[in-house]
C-alpha cells in the first residue's frame, strides 16, 4: 500500500501543528506550509523524512503556485486541509483587520481550495477539509469579517459538496466548526469549554477519517451550535 499523503496549509502553530504531528505519528508523508519559515525547518527536523516544508502566505497571488510546486514535490497528495486562519476583535471597525480577516479566511481560502478541487478531479479519490469556527452560525459585533468569513467557507464547501454530487465525483469534503481552542486565535474573557490544540486535532483527524461532512470540535459545541441557530433574533442580538 503506498503511503497516504496529506497538505495542512497553516502548520507553523496551533491545530494545524498539531494536526501535522498526529498524520506524522500515523505514518503519513505531511506537507506543510506557513508564513515562517524557521517553524516549518522545527517541524521537519523533529520529524525526519515524513514532512516537507513550503514557505506561504495564503493572501498573495502566487501562493496558489506554492501548493501546486508542493504537491509535485510530494508525488501527489490524498488530503489537503485548509487550516490558514485570522482574526481578531474589531469593535471600532479596523479596515487593516477587516481586510487581513477576508484576505485570508475568504480569497486564499478559495485559491487554495479551487487548487485541491481541480486537481482531485481526475484523481480516484481526494478529501479537502477546511477549519471555519462555530463563529460561522451567526454574526458577531465584536468581529464582524471573521464570522462572516466563516460563514463564507462553510457555505462555500457545502457548494462543492453540492457540486461534487451532481457531478459524481469521489471527492469528500469537512467542515471543521471549532468552538474555543487554546491558541492565539482564541480571545476574550468569556471563553469556555476551551479544548487543547492536542484534543482539537485528535477529533478533528478521526471526523476527517470517517469522512464527515461537518463537525464540531469539541464534540459538545454541537449544543451551541443548536441553541445559536435557533436563538430569536431579539435575543442574540443584545448579546452577539
Amino acid at each position: 500500500m503506498s503511503q497516504k499523503k496529506v497538505i495542512i496549509i497553516g502548520a507553523t502553530s496551533g491545530i494545524g501543528r498539531q494536526l501535522a504531528i498526529l498524520y506524522a505519528q500515523q505514518g503519513w508523508l505531511v506537507g506543510i506550509t506557513g508564513r515562517r519559515t524557521q517553524l516549518l525547518d522545527e517541524l521537519c527536523a523533529a520529524y525526519p523524512g515524513k514532512m516537507i516544508a513550503a514557505t506561504m502566505d495564503v493572501t498573495v497571488p502566487d501562493a496558489t503556485a506554492a501548493l501546486e510546486q508542493l504537491i509535485l514535490q510530494m508525488g501527489g497528495m490524498d488530503l489537503l486541509i485548509y487550516n490558514s486562519g485570522f482574526g481578531d476583535t474589531s469593535e471600532q471597525l479596523d479596515w487593516n483587520i477587516e481586510q487581513q480577516t477576508t484576505l485570508t479566511n475568504v480569497n486564499g481560502f478559495v485559491a487554495i481550495t479551487n487548487v485541491a478541487y481541480n486537481w482531485f478531479l481526475d484523481k480516484p479519490a481526494g478529501h479537502i477539509a477546511a477549519t471555519s469556527s462555530i463563529a460561522s452560525i451567526r454574526g458577531n459585533s465584536f468581529a464582524p469579517a471573521y464570522s462572516a468569513s466563516k460563514a463564507y467557507m462553510s457555505t462555500y464547501l457545502e457548494g462543492l459538496l453540492i457540486k461534487i454530487k451532481k457531478q459524481k465525483r469521489n471527492i469528500y469534503l469537512t467542515d471543521i466548526q471549532p468552538g474555543f481552542v487554546d491558541t492565539k486565535m482564541a480571545k476574550g474573557n468569556g471563553r469556555f469549554w476551551v479544548a487543547t490544540p492536542e484534543k482539537a486535532a485528535k477529533q478533528i483527524v478521526a471526523a476527517i477519517s470517517k469522512k464527515r461532512f461537518r463537525v464540531y470540535i469539541t464534540r459538545r459545541w454541537w449544543l451551541i451550535a443548536k441553541i445559536m441557530k435557533w436563538l430569536p433574533n431579539f435575543i442574540y442580538h443584545r448579546i452577539g
